[in-house]
């Protein structure tokens, strides 16, 4: 009996990416916004993050592909959805205060902004793993061989 292996095609690692940074940048201004003050802050910091962390992102995702761990009947475990988050949480909060420092100089408060997206941001990522995980588009399913000990 033949298995079936799940993969994300490329475009549907770049689609993804693009929909999670939309939630995410909302999320980083209204912080920036919060902790600052400022709009002449938040804004070049929500904008530049556009760029960088779509392509971490995209990186991200291309690791987890090749990982199958906690993919079950075709579809991504809560658990597997959890763990990614917090290790793309990881990942964007170190950007996040990189670029929040670059901008604003306040390396307290630019910790402040990335530590506070370790909780908006697993939150919301954990949601849009559960969304994304109902989208079929995108999915290829390739056939294993068979298991050569079962027959």
């Amino acid at each position: 009996m033949n298995r079936r292996k799940m993969k994300d095609t490329n475009v549907r690692s770049l689609v993804k990416g693009i929909s999670w940074r939309a939630v995410g940048t909302v999320d980083t201004f209204l912080l920036a916004l919060l902790f600052f003050g400022d709009l002449r802050l938040a804004a070049p910091i929500a904008a530049t993050e556009v760029f960088s962390k779509i392509l971490l992102f995209y990186f991200h995702e291309r690791l987890w592909n090749v990982i199958s761990w906690g993919r079950l009947d075709g579809k991504p475990s809560h658990l597997r959805s959890i763990v990614k988050g917090v290790s793309w949480r990881f990942m964007g909060s170190v950007d996040t205060i990189i670029i929040s420092w670059i901008y604003s100089g306040n390396p307290l408060g630019a910790f402040k902004i990335g530590a506070s997206e370790v909780i908006t941001k697993i939150a919301l990522f954990y949601l849009h793993e559960r969304v994304w995980a109902l989208v079929r588009w995108g999915r290829v399913y390739v056939e294993l061989p068979a298991d050569i000990s079962a027959g």
